[in-house]
């Protein structure tokens, strides 16, 4: 689907900085950082009411229905978790945002999905169930004719991708991942200066997340009342090992590989997702990665420091290049993230409403302003020849942009009203999901994997 926003905002963006027009200058210090601001369109109203359900109502899960609630023509009918204090908070603590409406005051409440798939009266369902069930209830909701905003990853492993591919083409019916970042101001404004060449050409990107926190490692609160009596857990496990009752493993579950896709899964996959609509790329070809479990030795069975190498091979959208990822939960200095874009004349730091371009060579188009460059430079710094120190160009979004994770679930109703195809639709989301899942199995197995992006398969 195209984004009328990105016409919008670019054309607020024509001034730029000399670097980024390509005119010639020698910047340093405060000179070098120039800021420019990145506006969205004005929001989109909806022409008729969509009503959505969740399914899966923990953290991400309630954070994905307070987005989807504060875009206009947005109704919650039902919500499903295998949780009672879940159910019992939705009744009543779920508003319209900017309205105060109760939402939950008719809200149906179930422990089987399979019961909000029978009504005839939602549209939508939002899954944010543990990644093990994101296949099956994925599938279940196309052929039962609802639209799908399924969280990130697609699916738990490699063999379940084309089945929901598959499911998509037959229904018909809207389906998009959660990998919200992907519909950021950021990415959107990356992709264009990636396309006009803005750092030459692409030789190496990389990625690194850090969390310093007990939360941000997964290590969610488990309830005083988590029991056999108030959990689900025989329908949690689902096709998983059949085990007794731990609210561990319930509550935190990304800590399992039964559940879970470990910090790959749950963080590469945002990563792979923004690099590939940047670049154009359908994904790399060799995956390796290493690691270990560091510091978070709770149980857990998945690393909590991983690093991996991606070999992105020559296509007609970018050139050969390579990419590294790490995560490092046990990080001592501050979380943070960073996506970079490295090329032969520049580097793009990326993030969802901030993009800072630093270029080290300027494009001199006559030879007068060759010459005007040199006395500047001779006057500065002594000397007629050498490297330009790199002048950088930061875009950001302004104060009033509403965020990525709403535009996202714009993307995904507009794709419901008007048919279109949405930007992550199930191939574009398995061919982000793809690498992080090898991601995890290279590491398992301690050995390099190939695959093939473009018929979206294992090699050997």
């Amino acid at each position: 689907m195209k984004h009328e926003s990105r016409r919008s905002f670019l054309s607020k963006l024509a001034a730029g900085s000399v670097l980024a027009a390509g005119a010639p200058s020698i910047l340093s210090g405060s000179e070098a950082r120039a800021a420019r601001p990145l506006r969205r369109a004005k929001k989109r109203t909806a022409t008729d009411q969509i009503q959505i359900a969740i399914i899966g109502a923990g953290g991400m899960g309630r954070i994905d229905v307070n987005t989807a609630l504060d875009i206009e023509g947005v109704r919650l009918v039902a919500a499903c978790d295998l949780y009672d204090g879940r159910l019992e908070s939705a009744k009543g603590d779920w508003t319209r945002q900017g309205e105060g409406k109760l939402v939950g005051v008719d809200l149906l409440t179930t422990k089987d999905y399979r019961e909000v798939l029978a009504r005839d009266d939602i549209d939508a369902v939002i899954i944010a169930a543990p990644d093990h069930w994101h296949r099956q209830i994925s599938i279940d909701a196309m052929r039962a004719g609802k639209a799908v905003y399924c969280e990130k990853p697609m699916v738990h492993r490699v063999t379940e991708g084309r089945a929901v591919i598959d499911a998509q083409r037959e229904t018909g019916e809207t389906f998009q991942v959660g990998s919200q970042g992907l519909a950021s101001l950021g990415n959107e404004k990356a992709k264009e200066l990636f396309e006009d060449g803005a750092i030459g050409t692409l030789t190496y990107a990389e990625g690194f997340w850090a969390r310093n926190s007990p939360g941000g490692a997964w290590q969610y609160e488990i309830p005083d009342d988590a029991s056999e009596e108030t959990v689900d857990w025989d329908r949690f496990l689902g096709d998983a090992p059949k085990l007794p009752f731990d609210a561990t493993r319930f509550f935190r579950w990304r800590n399992y590989q039964d559940y879970g896709t470990g910090v790959s899964g749950d963080l590469f996959v945002h990563v792979f997702s923004s690099l590939h609509f940047i670049v154009g790329s359908l994904g790399p070809t060799r995956i390796s990665a290493t690691g270990g479990l560091r510091f978070w030795k709770d149980g857990r069975d998945v690393p909590d420091v991983m690093l991996g190498m991606f070999d992105y091979p020559e296509t007609d959208s970018h050139p050969p290049f390579n990419l590294s990822l790490r995560v490092n939960f046990p990080d001592g200095t501050s979380g943070s993230t960073v996506l970079r874009l490295v090329g032969t004349e520049g580097a793009l730091n990326i993030g969802w409403t901030e993009v800072a371009l630093r270029r080290n060579k300027a494009f001199l188009p006559t030879d007068e302003l060759r010459k005007q460059q040199e006395d500047e430079r001779a006057a500065r710094y002594g000397m007629r020849k050498g490297m330009l120190p790199p002048g950088e160009t930061v875009y950001k979004a302004e104060d009033k942009y509403w965020g990525a994770h709403q535009d996202h679930f714009i993307n995904f109703f507009e794709g419901m009203r008007t048919g279109e195809t949405v930007p992550e639709d199930a191939v574009f989301g398995f061919r982000a999901a793809a690498p992080a899942l090898l991601c995890n199995d290279s590491y398992f197995e301690e050995k390099m994997l190939r695959w093939d992006p473009v018929n979206m398969q294992v090699i050997g």
